[in-house]
């Protein structure tokens, strides 16, 4: 059983940042979809859409829901899905975390869960402005 991945971003990140990881790592190892909530919706009806695609995607083994901005409506959404079914959510999505789940994709969904979060962090490095003295 591998482990499905939904992607629930605000508008047009989600598209984007798979198909920058699948272009880097030259194919896509998992079943994944890309789910747009937009600004102003329902959040009922979003949340019953994500909840469908969400299941397409399980095949026993769980789904990886991954989001871009903890507390915005699109995690909200994911993180009601985790009393539906086996899914577990990881916010702050960013290119390193998902290249990161493609790299372990054999994984099982709590492994997967704690490497999504790990490759986020670690993706993130801060660079400063060299000082010169005059």
């Amino acid at each position: 059983m591998s482990i499905g991945v939904l992607l629930v971003t605000h508008p047009g990140i989600g598209e984007a940042l798979l198909n920058n990881a699948s272009e880097l790592i030259g194919a896509c190892p998992l079943r994944v979809r890309c789910m747009d909530i937009p600004f102003q919706g329902d959040t009922t009806q979003l949340q019953q859409k994500v909840l469908e695609n969400a299941r397409k995607l399980d095949d026993g083994g769980g789904v990886l829901i991954l989001t871009d901005a903890f507390g915005a409506t699109p995690s909200n959404i994911a993180c009601q899905l985790t009393r539906e079914m086996l899914a577990n959510v990881v916010s702050g999505l960013n290119l390193p975390m998902l290249i990161r789940v493609f790299n372990y994709a054999s994984d099982d969904l709590q492994a997967l869960t704690h490497k999504a979060a790990e490759g986020g962090i670690r993706g993130i490095q801060v660079s400063h402005a060299s000082e010169t003295s005059e």
